[in-house]
């Protein structure tokens, strides 16, 4: 049992009165006044969490989310979090996905979730997810939906342990009004549902965000603006989800360095590539270019969610360019 309500109603204080010098008396009354009467082992929520067998008391769901993202001000300010905390994302894929949505979920972007992936946490994940070895064999779903919950215990977390299938896609976008998602990350290597994905949010004119893990590429497609945009910038052509349904694993290969642009690609991604299935046995992918992902995926939703102009594209930040290293021209030209 872990009870520091106390301690939380002290920064609750501080938060609401940043200016006031508040010594122990006047804190105790400021104290007082918040709680209203309520004592305090009844004031707020106990959080169960059943798989650590943790009981946690926390302050009530306001008061609990003003304190967590204070230090979010003013670069979030407490206007804009409010409307984060309205929007709902999806989120298809949970291991690059489970960091863009454990980003979003620790900064306040979203207080409703859908994560949808069919897969459990291996070993060779451990190399990119946040995770321990107590974790294996857990569903990627109930591993991100645990992390983020232990974040904010009020969140709105639906889980869909199928992955995406033709017969759960539409109850993931929203089948009752007032349910669809606001923004879509897909972060998945299916073809398939992929681009079904796709096809389900330009014609709900709901925005995709997808974080290719190579070269820092984000490519940000705003149906909610262009819901007549071809899918992934036109580079797949006119294909639809029932004609990649039956690729093959070469199929599968060339269709996803089609809409990646192989020419751009890395070269340890490029050299990567005739090699998966004989000398490498997947994608190769590093935990900081997960971690970056999750951050751009986090900052571009959240502009998006609050009306920024984040034009349809696609996006570099790719660290070995920006951050050159000892075979960089010289150290002027680095600085420029």
């Amino acid at each position: 049992m872990h009870d520091r309500i106390d301690d939380q109603l002290t920064e609750l204080v501080r938060c609401l009165r940043p200016g006031w010098p508040l010594d122990a008396r006047h804190l105790e009354a400021a104290i007082a006044e918040v709680c209203a009467g309520v004592p305090r082992h009844r004031y707020g929520t106990w959080a169960w969490y059943p798989w650590s067998g943790r009981l946690v008391h926390v302050l009530p769901p306001e008061e609990f989310r003003l304190v967590r993202t204070d230090r979010n001000r003013d670069k979030i300010t407490r206007v804009e979090q409010q409307a984060l905390l309205g929007r709902r994302i999806g989120v298809i894929g949970l291991s690059v996905g489970n960091s863009a949505a454990f980003t979003c979920a620790m900064e306040g972007v979203g207080g409703s979730f859908r994560l949808a992936d069919s897969d459990r946490l291996g070993l060779s994940n451990l190399n990119r997810l946040r995770a321990g070895v107590h974790d294996l064999g857990l569903e990627k779903t109930v591993l991100c939906a645990r992390q983020m919950y232990e974040v904010d215990p009020y969140l709105d977390i639906e889980i869909h342990r199928a992955g995406l299938t033709e017969e759960t896609i539409g109850e993931f976008f929203g089948g009752a009004p007032g349910s669809g998602l606001d923004l879509l990350v897909e972060e998945c290597d299916t073809p398939w549902a992929k681009v079904a994905a796709r096809e389900y949010a330009r014609a709900r004119r709901v925005p995709v965000l997808m974080d290719a893990n190579d070269r820092g590429l984000l490519d940000v497609e705003r149906f909610d603006e262009e819901p007549d945009r071809p899918l992934f910038h036109g580079r797949a052509g006119a294909a639809t989800a029932h004609d990649v349904r039956g690729l093959d694993a070469t199929g599968t290969i060339d269709f996803l360095l089609r809409i990646v642009d192989e020419s751009r690609l890395s070269t340890a991604m490029t050299d990567a590539l005739g090699r998966i299935g004989r000398t490498l046995s997947s994608w190769p992918q590093l935990a900081s270019g997960v971690m970056l992902g999750g951050a751009l995926v986090a900052d571009t939703a959240r502009r998006i969610l609050l009306g920024a102009s984040v034009p349809s594209g696609r996006y570099y930040v790719d660290l070995e360019a920006l951050v050159a290293g000892e075979q960089a021209a010289s150290p002027a030209g680095a600085a420029s």
